[in-house]
């Protein structure tokens, strides 16, 4: 399979998704984070948008959000977040185990993910991912193999404050398995407006440890040496 080939089509279908702003339908919203959705082209059920602030810029966010060595930090819905392939240095397979949800009605699902980085003018940044074969990381019977249509995050930072960003989450997962498509469109909602709290609480976490374990009383005078 082209990997690269495949990767460039899938960010071109989340930019697509972006600027695609009709027959969206609002869902869920809570602490200034929006929900909606729209009736999927990619299979039979629903593509939802998340859509919120972060405190943070749009190339410091797309780090924080794709990289395992942050995100298994504060990604509560995830059980296990692991590179298995460097395509290039923009390009990725990996490999997610999640949590169960729903109070445990959605046993654990795990994905085996084609993720890519895109940026543009302005300092948008795209991070479009899409399930694929591995042969690496075959299914086991350890967890149901879902799958990921073309889906991704969209950072552009704010006009009117760029030390932050408006992000906007498009998925579309296929959980499998016996579930049925009401319970399913009955959790969505709630597990991505927790992913973008928690994304939230962990750049904060994250800030405050730095600010914490940088040496005081040493930045100012360090950017005065020659």
């Amino acid at each position: 399979m082209d990997f690269k080939k495949l990767a460039d089509e899938v960010s071109q279908e989340v930019l697509a998704f972006s600027r695609d702003t009709s027959g969206w339908k609002v869902t869920k919203t809570s602490k200034k984070i929006t929900v909606s959705w729209k009736p999927s082209r990619n299979y039979d059920g629903h593509l939802y948008r998340a859509e919120g602030i972060i405190p943070e810029t749009p190339a410091k966010l797309i780090q924080f959000m794709y990289l395992p060595e942050h995100r298994s930090k504060w990604d509560r819905s995830l059980h296990t977040y692991r590179m298995l392939h460097r395509i290039d240095s923009d390009t990725f397979i990996l490999h997610t185990i999640t949590n169960s949800f729903a109070m445990g009605s959605i046993a654990p699902r795990d994905f085996v993910d084609l993720v890519h980085i895109k940026y543009y003018e302005g300092e948008k940044v795209i991070v479009s991912s899409v399930s694929v074969e591995y042969p690496q990381c075959p299914p086991t019977s350890s967890y149901i193999r879902g799958y990921n249509n073309p889906c991704g995050y969209v950072c552009s930072p704010l006009p009117e404050n760029p030390g932050y960003s408006k992000l906007v989450m498009y998925v579309q997962p296929e959980l499998r398995g016996n579930l049925s498509r009401a319970v399913v469109e009955a959790t969505m909602p709630t597990n991505l407006l927790n992913l973008i709290h928690d994304a939230k609480d962990g750049i904060k976490a994250q800030k405050a440890h730095s600010a914490h374990s940088s040496p005081k009383g040493h930045s100012s005078s360090l950017l005065h040496k020659k």
